[in-house]
């Protein structure tokens, strides 16, 4: 027993401690650890599903051989609007506003290709 006021000694163990309840028996921590925590079993099973997953079919994993060649003349053909806005028709807006929607749309379709 320890007197009020005093601590009791600290000891090292070896990492295993038992417990003793109050019927008699000992259990050990390690024990109740392995038995309350993961198993090997169990993270097996849920790591694997019973499910499959269907392959995705080609046409969603491969663009088809016009995408980059629109792509390409949807852009230019905006940049061309711009600069001629600039060089030749100077009194409108309409060919700047025709050539950021061409080049939008150069990017939109930029996003689709695969």
């Amino acid at each position: 027993m320890t007197e009020k006021g005093t601590r009791p000694s600290l000891t090292r163990t070896s990492g295993k401690s038992s417990t003793t309840t109050k019927s008699g028996s000992t259990s050990s921590a390690t024990s109740r650890r392995m038995a309350t925590g993961p198993t090997a079993e169990s993270s097996h099973a849920s790591s694997s599903s019973s499910r499959d997953t269907p392959p995705v079919p080609v046409s969603v994993q491969h663009s088809r051989p016009w995408v980059p060649f629109l792509m390409l003349a949807l852009m230019v053909a905006g940049g061309l609007m711009i600069m001629l806005r600039y060089l030749v028709w100077t009194d409108s807006n309409i060919l700047t506003i025709l050539g950021l929607a061409f080049i939008l749309g150069g990017l939109y379709t930029a996003t689709k290709w695969r």
